[in-house]
């Protein structure tokens, strides 16, 4: 089994920045795209922004230019830096990770259990 657990969550005001991290624990052997999610109330979740094991990003459009994702392969650990932070960056953000428990295996997508973000205006 894979766990994925984030830290970084809480409340901060307009303008200012949060550093998330989600680290994956378990039987792995290799991990593809990491990526962050957010939820905010009434809304359905949606991408924020995706790595590759070789570094390749993408970002949601509302996001670029303010938040950055980056990974430590070594480590099995995701980033987000989020700066100038609006309010309508309040939701609860989500990690995942696409999987593969041994060489020539299937790949799988575990999710973390979430962390919240609050922004105030």
């Amino acid at each position: 089994q894979v766990q994925l657990v984030e830290s970084g969550g809480g409340l901060v005001q307009a303008g200012r920045s949060l550093r998330l991290s989600c680290t994956a624990s378990g039987s792995i052997f290799n991990i593809n795209a990491m990526g962050w999610y957010r939820q905010a109330p009434g809304k359905q979740r949606e991408l924020v922004a995706s790595i590759t094991s070789g570094g390749s990003t993408n970002y949601a459009d509302s996001v670029k230019g303010r938040f950055t994702i980056s990974r430590d392969n070594a480590k099995n650990t995701v980033y987000l830096q989020m700066n100038s932070l609006k309010p309508e960056d309040t939701a609860v953000y989500y990690c995942n990770a696409d999987w593969q428990k041994y060489y020539g295996g299937g790949y799988s997508l575990s999710w973390g259990q979430g962390t919240q973000v609050t922004v105030s205006s």
